[in-house]
């Protein structure tokens, strides 16, 4: 086995790096929700960097159409249906067996995120619905955890850091720099989109080179992190069109200054509390789950829903409700959705399977 200092010589020379960051990266842990597109990225990175433990979350297993984007898995794992958390663990424990790697298989929910969480110096969104996403926030802001959030679809990603506000005492806003503490997720985005409103990998599709770009952003980020560099954050929200050559960086600091946030200025964590999101619950001799969300007062537009979808579902509308036959897993699925965002999905009797159907095919 190769010597660590070998091995992480690199960037060891890098400016405010050094033995010193080195030395806090091997004794930091990294949480990676979500081992998808970003999450499988980002883990890779972070593992190839030296992070002490790393601890990787994901409800989904491994299938042939992820390979185009997802780096750390192949053709076997897709035959095996491996858990895409183990598989992943497999995979970078023979890249750095130096570190402890940590695979959970499980659905990230209000219930458990606390509890996954223990420990974790940064959190590193490898999400794929804005519900989890608040969810995460929720816990960053109640905890004073770094979180690292990340999106891409289409062509298209955006990143921003968060270092979360607290009383003070945290290491970024006590620095020789002055409060470095940045907005929070729902500074910039209040409310949870809709359901159906926001485009999902899985109805119009997404760009390896996006999904790099981002993860390859969220990781530099959490490297400033764990090495203690927290001036060096990038306090814009980035966003960008790979395809289209556009780039903005928007400055969040007059939103945190000014806003009126419910979560961070009113540490108000309804996600994390159960008050807002979904409920699932299994329907008894139905082999269906329905979804009921609790975010209110949202009346969907099931036609340009249908349009969207069209290419991946088989589509009955009228005036009440969306029917689409799905495949996934080689499965068949049939996902009833009403105007208020309710879906009954038959097929299965896993609320774990229902939650990750609705976040492929109506997104949030």
């Amino acid at each position: 086995m190769t010597d660590d200092s070998d091995r992480y010589h690199r960037q060891s020379l890098l400016p405010g790096f050094g033995a010193f960051g080195q030395h806090r990266l091997s004794r930091s842990t990294a949480l990676v929700l979500g081992c998808g597109a970003l999450g499988s990225v980002a883990a890779d990175l972070l593992a190839r960097a030296g992070v002490g433990h790393l601890v990787i979350v994901d409800r989904d297993f491994v299938e042939l159409s992820n390979l185009q984007r997802q780096v750390l898995f192949d053709e076997q794992d897709a035959t095996d249906m491996l858990p895409k958390a183990e598989a992943a663990k497999r995979r970078l424990q023979a890249v750095n067996s130096s570190i402890r790697i940590t695979a959970i298989v499980d659905d990230i929910n209000h219930t458990n995120i606390e509890k996954i969480s223990n420990g974790a110096d940064v959190i590193i969104d490898g999400l794929d619905n804005f519900e989890t996403r608040y969810l995460a926030n929720d816990l960053a802001v109640k905890k004073t955890v770094p979180y690292v959030y990340g999106a891409a679809v289409g062509t298209t990603g955006m990143a921003f850091t968060i270092l979360p506000r607290s009383d003070g005492q945290s290491p970024w806003e006590s620095s020789s720099q002055g409060n470095l503490a940045t907005a929070c997720l729902r500074c910039l985005f209040e409310e949870m989109p809709a359901p159906g409103t926001t485009p999902t990998c899985d109805t119009v599709g997404v760009i390896s080179a996006a999904v790099g770009m981002v993860a390859n952003v969220q990781v530099a980020e959490a490297l400033k992190i764990l090495t203690g560099n927290f001036h060096k954050v990038n306090r814009s929200l980035l966003n960008f069109d790979v395809w289209e050559n556009d780039i903005l960086q928007l400055n969040a600091d007059a939103t945190f200054q000014s806003g009126n946030c419910p979560c961070c200025r009113h540490r108000s964590f309804e996600f994390l509390g159960g008050q807002q999101g979904s409920s699932a619950v299994s329907l008894c001799g139905r082999n269906a789950v329905q979804l009921r969300h609790k975010q209110g007062g949202a009346v969907l537009d099931l036609e340009s829903i249908a349009d969207r979808v069209r290419e991946e579902a088989d589509i009955v509308t009228n005036e009440f409700m969306l029917r689409m036959n799905v495949r996934h897993h080689d499965r068949e699925y049939e996902i009833s959705l009403f105007k208020d965002g309710r879906a009954i999905i038959k097929g299965t009797d896993d609320v774990t399977a229902a939650r990750s159907l609705y976040s492929k095919f109506i997104g949030s």
